[in-house]
């Protein structure tokens, strides 16, 4: 069965500190693994060296006794060395095949109790595949359990073959037996592995709340910056990437608030002295007898006075100082479709749903794409539904809809949805750019699509998380 990377990617810890944790634990694991490895097989090394030196032992002594005893002797002095383990015979010819490089410490210790580095030795060394012993006949039931369990753990054992030339010129051919020595597990060898797992989950942990601390801070603090909320400086905590990072920021907010303040201030000055001139052309007016042409100049300069203020307004963004505050959407779009009247608007029922907004910014963006509804499309039906972290309001009317590439082109400033140069009916063209400009200041979005049964739905989506 081929895994799917994307389950594999499912089950991976999504957090830094988690990733974080879960690398060291692995880490561990691997290294701890490795280690026991080595351990044990340097542990069974020498447990099997200890086990073949004794043997050597017994072997170089009973040579000793061989040269040294008359050959009446000898089968007594055999009978006395064989144990279940370690079988001792004389022969003409050696039983041990070569030497094995697992016996040059046993050569070497054979060699150095009988004292004569030249006496012929031979030893091999290698393991057997023994097939698991089966169970004697007539074994009382009660002894079948631990007979079954010995050997469930039973290990291949080791078989070491010696042959030492005697003074005479035969050899003892020495044969032994024992088994490597199984992995053990205590609890007194696992306490020091669970101690250290103990120990580098509370570093990972220390870490991670020292890395991702201040990066979870960053984070919440481009939310805020990106909703038009007012953050205070972010502390410079963490490693020293994480501090040049939020440094960065820090300076990038400073920056970003004063190009905003400097643009106001710009166009609220432009704004004060284009009212000047403005007022005095109407001053003017106002003296010339009413005939067609003052008429039609008055209009043009009210016309170019609405713009006046209505570019004021989109430089703002239309949010000024105003705070933000928790306000049930729900309660905000119903008065709104209540102002335009329930001929002309509908709002679907919904449960209340709050959200850290401007009010007076938000009521003026909604405003303007209610009224761009029912302007254009004679209706607004208005439904607010949630999604995870969103707030979702759509308008929809039944109007004529969009060309496809008029769809984002209406939201810069001065394009109109229709063409005419009356305000009474067309505008200025501000009101959808002024309703995106305060959408996107709250951390959201708002887009246009034409519904397949005819008429043009907006979406606005914005964040309803903590701010």
């Amino acid at each position: 069965m081929r895994l799917n990377p994307s389950f594999l990617r499912r089950l991976f810890p999504q957090s830094l500190g988690a990733q974080l944790l879960a690398m060291l634990l692995l880490a561990l694991a691997v290294t701890q693994g490795l280690g026991l490895l080595l351990l044990t097989d340097e542990r069974n090394r020498a447990v099997r060296a200890a086990l073949g030196l004794e043997a050597a032992g017994r072997a170089a002594n009973v040579v000793l006794l061989l040269d040294d005893a008359p050959a009446d002797l000898r089968p007594s002095i055999l009978r006395a060395a064989d144990s279940p383990l370690v079988r001792f015979e004389v022969g003409s010819e050696p039983e041990a095949p070569q030497d094995s490089a697992d016996a040059d410490i046993v050569l070497v210790q054979i060699r150095r109790i009988l004292g004569e580095p030249e006496r012929e030795v031979r030893a091999d060394v290698r393991a057997l595949k023994v097939n698991p012993m089966p169970m004697p006949d007539g074994m009382p039931e009660s002894m079948r359990p631990m007979h079954n369990a010995m050997m469930a753990g039973q290990t291949d054992p080791i078989e070491m073959t010696l042959s030492i030339r005697l003074a005479g010129g035969d050899w003892l051919n020495v044969r032994t037996m024992f088994h490597r020595p199984g992995l053990q597990l205590t609890p007194q060898a696992l306490l020091p592995l669970l101690l250290m797992a103990v120990a580098v989950a509370l570093v990972a942990w220390w870490t991670a709340r020292r890395v991702v601390g201040p990066m979870r801070a960053l984070a919440i603090g481009a939310d805020r910056l990106g909703r038009g909320l007012d953050t205070e400086p972010l502390p410079m905590r963490g490693p020293s990437e994480v501090r040049e990072t939020t440094q960065a920021f820090n300076r990038m907010k400073d920056r970003l608030t004063r190009f905003v303040n400097e643009r106001t201030q710009m166009l609220a000055a432009l704004s004060h002295d284009l009212r000047s001139p403005l007022t005095a052309m109407r001053l003017r007016i106002e003296m010339l007898d009413e005939t067609e042409d003052s008429i039609r100049l008055k209009a043009l300069v009210e016309e170019m006075q609405a713009m006046v203020d209505a570019t004021l307004e989109f430089a703002r963004g239309v949010a000024r100082a105003e705070p933000p505050t928790e306000v049930d959407l729900a309660a905000l779009l119903g008065d709104l479709v209540g102002d335009v009247g329930a001929d002309r608007a509908s709002l679907a029922p919904s449960e209340p749903l709050f959200a850290i907004i401007r009010p007076q910014a938000l009521n003026r963006a909604l405003r303007n794409l209610i009224d761009n509804a029912v302007r254009y499309g004679g209706a607004a039906n208005v439904t607010l539904t949630q999604e995870p972290m969103t707030a979702v309001i759509t308008i929809a009317d039944k109007g004529p809809g969009l060309p496809d590439d008029q769809l984002e082109a209406v939201f810069e400033p001065f394009v109109r949805l229709e063409s005419s140069r009356n305000r009474d009916t067309g505008g200025v063209g501000l009101g959808l750019a002024i309703a995106r400009t305060i959408i996107q200041a709250h951390g959201g979005s708002v887009i246009l699509c034409n519904l397949p049964e005819g008429g043009l739905e907006t979406v606005v989506r914005l964040p309803i998380g903590e701010a």
